[in-house]
């Protein structure tokens, strides 16, 4: 028998799907075409061998995918450069709300200037921590120099692991304001009483933080890190011009290798097939954060 409760949530869910149709209609129509035709291209060879025509070639993309090592690694380092962006934009991201959510003066003024950098273009940041991390002209060097931390300039983007280090650290810089911003947003819709209330059963700012405020602010957390994930997954900008990829390959991300080999190899079939696994593994992502979301709603109502 349905309740007015359950009447209540149908008719609110189909109000929120009849608002979000036209968005969805919208993202159908850009998204949609472009996956499908990439999905389709992925099943044909088509590059300079074939004079650009496309020749059915069945499964021979994917199966040269697996013995590709070059796409191996650039999925072994997107691997790494997702799970230490997300990890320490989570972490300082947090610290950063948790600050901002506290009553001191001039705090709107802070605010404000903690989301200058992820407004600023990806590309001008880019080219900025390029040039601090110069070897001879870059001013990290030069301020390790002077605190005696190192003896001799380090040669930080032309060493594979440093490499990978200057640029999680330029996207860390860039987007932990956007993950605080999320937080914040989360923190703030807790009511203080019930830390107040937890404060008179004894409990300490530890207990409050970690059986009151994690437990709340789950959702923004888990939307937050999907929204990096997406965005750290699929990274270019910033690698094209920090490294370019290098050295020798050391921070060649699956975006930076679909652009080589649809760009400059002119292999489009296998361009399309490259996609389409990317496409695939970031759906596969969000449903399972989607399904976790679920449940978790489920157990708050």
């Amino acid at each position: 028998m349905t309740t007015t409760k359950d009447y209540i949530r149908q008719r609110e869910q189909r109000t929120g799907w009849l608002l979000l149709a036209p968005a969805l209609l919208l993202l159908l129509f850009v998204y949609a075409f472009p996956i499908l035709r990439a999905f389709w291209l992925s099943f044909f060879t088509e590059n300079l061998s074939t004079n650009l025509q496309p020749v059915f070639s069945g499964l021979d993309n994917y199966a040269l995918m697996v013995q590709d090592g070059r796409f191996w690694q650039s999925m072994r380092n997107t691997a790494v450069f997702t799970v230490f962006t997300l990890l320490f934009e989570l972490l300082l991201g947090l610290a950063i709300a948790l600050t901002l959510d506290r009553a001191f003066r001039g705090r709107g003024l802070v605010r404000t200037v903690a989301i200058l950098p992820w407004a600023l273009p990806t590309a001008l940041i880019a080219l900025a921590w390029r040039w601090i991390f110069n070897t001879e002209f870059g001013v990290w060097n030069d301020l390790l120099l002077r605190l005696n931390l190192i003896n001799s300039p380090v040669n930080w983007l032309g060493e594979p692991f440093w490499a990978m280090v200057a640029v999680i650290a330029a996207d860390v810089w860039k987007t932990t304001s956007f993950v605080a911003i999320l937080l914040l947003a989360g923190l703030q819709s807790i009511s203080q009483d019930l830390y107040e209330a937890h404060a008179l059963d004894g409990a300490s700012p530890w207990q409050s933080f970690r059986q009151i405020t994690l437990p709340l602010i789950a959702p923004q957390i888990v939307i937050a890190m999907l929204f990096r994930f997406a965005q750290s997954f699929g990274i270019f900008d910033l690698i094209a011009v920090m490294t370019g990829g290098g050295p020798g390959g050391a921070t060649e991300m699956v975006s930076i290798y679909i652009y080589a080999a649809v760009m400059r190899y002119l292999d489009f079939g296998y361009g399309a097939a490259l996609v389409t696994v990317t496409f695939v593994v970031l759906v596969a992502v969000v449903g399972l954060t989607w399904l976790y979301l679920s449940r978790l709603r489920a157990r708050t109502e």
